[in-house]
């Protein structure tokens, strides 16, 4: 059964009021310019800078699609996130953990940075623990590998027509050379096993695969609600893996500017250098945003912006007051602006009346209570 956070569904007041939230939401981040932008991935995505989609999927299977949501798009990193999930499954998380932490690096994807200590790449959010990933999924040859992963992302997505992008994935292998560099350091040192060409064509075949924006709220929503598609009721992942894949994409999902995203906008959530982000909000909603604009981290510019207000406006970080994380549930309730940051020493207690005039504590006389 699926585990749903309100009393009961959403209403049709509440699924048209989360419709107009998303389309005003998308309104006002497609005014802001380009500024921001540092890079494109490839660079011909500039042609398509414009382009700017945004979409949820509550875990009860409504679903909202706004902006260039039938615009297909390379999963890239975002597919980290789907092979971690099946190499749980494969693997069991104590097996999985002797091969892939789930420590932030602080380091860009790409880093050629391991765990010195235990030996290991440091998440399977990296290049480097994907690689892992993929090296110990369950398979006999690249092609069964390729399969699985191919047939669980399509219970995710509830589309059975997602394919490999064999263009894109040939391009790809054409200029992995540093991929390739990290996957035969990390052979010499014992963390890889397999053939190397053939572990880099598993990985990169998953970065391959092209979906809409509101797919990719559906595989969000298929994490949030325990693993099971809340649209088809099929179920991509065992129930039991479901944390580890969410944890680690809260910590580490979002490149080397994670911790920041965890602080700022505390939405579980994984992004890829074409533009996309999937984020996944436990036994509520599944969301996702494209927009190719990179920032310097290699995330959507425009998505970083749009979840930063989702955060901000609608409670949606997972720590903020239980009263105000609500998406879809207004009725004819205006939501506030965010209350602006404090004084700097504007929550310092007050000065207490009853010290010396020096305002030093009197030492506590010997043999008195302590605790």
């Amino acid at each position: 059964m699926r585990v749903v956070s309100w009393e009961e569904t959403l209403t049709e007041q509440e699924k048209r009021r989360a419709r107009e939230q998303l389309e005003q939401l998308l309104e006002r981040q497609a005014r802001l310019g380009h500024s921001d932008v540092v890079t494109y991935y490839p660079p011909e995505a500039i042609a398509q800078r414009d382009l700017f989609a945004l979409a949820g999927t509550h875990v009860d299977g409504t679903q909202w699609a706004v902006g260039d949501c039938d615009h297909r798009f390379p999963l890239q990193s975002i597919s980290k996130v789907f092979t971690y999930a099946l190499a749980l499954e494969d693997n069991g998380r104590e097996a999985t953990l002797t091969r892939v932490g789930v420590e932030p690096s602080g380091d860009p994807f790409n880093a050629l940075e391991f765990d010195e200590t235990n030996r290991r790449p440091h998440n399977p959010m990296v290049n480097a623990g994907a690689l892992v990933a993929a090296d110990i999924l369950g398979g006999a040859d690249v092609d069964e590998k390729v399969a699985r992963l191919l047939e669980r992302m399509r219970i995710y997505a509830g589309n059975p027509e997602l394919e490999v992008d064999q263009e894109l994935l040939d391009a790809m292998l054409a200029d992995a050379d540093r991929n390739l560099g990290i996957s035969y350091y990390m052979r010499s040192l014992g963390m890889l096993v397999g053939e190397v060409e053939d572990i880099l064509r598993v990985y990169l075949s998953a970065c391959s695969v092209h979906v809409t924006a509101a797919e990719l709220s559906e595989m969000g929503a298929t994490l949030a609600n325990g693993g099971e598609n809340p649209r088809t009721g099929e179920r991509a992942m065992a129930r039991t893996y479901v944390r580890d894949v969410i944890g680690v994409m809260f910590t580490c999902g979002m490149y080397d500017a994670a911790g920041q995203w965890a602080n700022d906008v505390g939405i579980p959530a994984k992004s890829g250098v074409s533009g996309g982000i999937m984020a996944a909000i436990p036994n509520q909603v599944g969301l996702s945003v494209f927009s190719p604009g990179l920032d310097q981290h290699g995330n959507s510019v425009r998505g970083i912006n749009v979840f930063r207000e989702l955060s901000d406006r609608f409670g949606l970080h997972i720590f903020a007051d239980p009263a105000e994380t609500q998406l879809g549930r207004l009725g004819g309730r205006v939501w506030p602006e965010p209350e602006p940051e404090p004084e700097p020493g504007a929550l310092d207690p007050e000065p207490r009346d009853d010290l010396p005039d020096d305002g030093v504590v009197p030492v506590a006389i010997e043999g008195a209570a302590t605790v």
